[in-house]
């Protein structure tokens, strides 16, 4: 079945182009259990520099951008995902080595999908995003090393940045008094 997918090429030593196409699904990698179709993919600096050949994330073109992404499963060959489940993916080096979240569709391995809570929205996932994730990751690291509010002031680096900038909202909304 044909689906859209915002496709990156480099011809030689030439620049990386990119537009929208339309590609089958057996054009995607096969080496995945589940196909899913993507509801909403976030726009991250890695993103930028797959686009633009920055970076040298990208090892082999064609490539389909997009280091995250959220959707609804279509098929599986895994038991623990069937069609209609709603699942989130970010890491694994999706969307740099592997093709990622800039379409419509993209076939996955089940080890790397997150059942997503039935509370949030694909596009609430993805407001959350990878920059999301690593903050709330680094803040539970800080809870987790015995640092609350009371301790004196959390120093965040970066806090124009997504991380940063989540990183800070985050701790101040848990009683941190931040400095940024």
């Amino acid at each position: 079945m044909a689906f859209r997918a915002l496709v990156v090429r480099k011809d030689g030593d030439g620049p990386v182009t990119g537009a929208v196409e339309e590609l089958n699904e057996d054009t995607l990698p096969q080496d995945g259990e589940v196909l899913v179709e993507v509801e909403c993919s976030g726009l991250n600096f890695k993103d930028g520099l797959c686009m633009t050949g920055g970076g040298r994330l990208v090892r082999e073109y064609p490539h389909i951008p997009g280091v995250d992404m959220a959707g609804c499963v279509v098929e599986s060959g895994d038991d623990r995902y069937k069609p209609g489940d709603r699942v989130i993916l970010t890491g694994w080096r999706y969307g740099e080595i592997w093709w990622g979240g800039y379409a419509q569709k993209t076939r996955v391995k089940a080890d790397w999908l997150v059942p997503m809570p039935a509370n949030l929205t694909s596009s609430q996932a993805m407001a959350i995003g990878t920059a999301g994730l690593a903050a709330i990751l680094g803040v539970a690291a800080l809870e987790d090393h015995g640092i609350t509010p009371d301790k004196g002031e959390v120093i965040v680096t970066g806090a124009t940045g997504g991380v940063g900038s989540l990183s800070v909202s985050m701790l101040a909304n848990r009683g941190y008094r931040v400095a940024a």
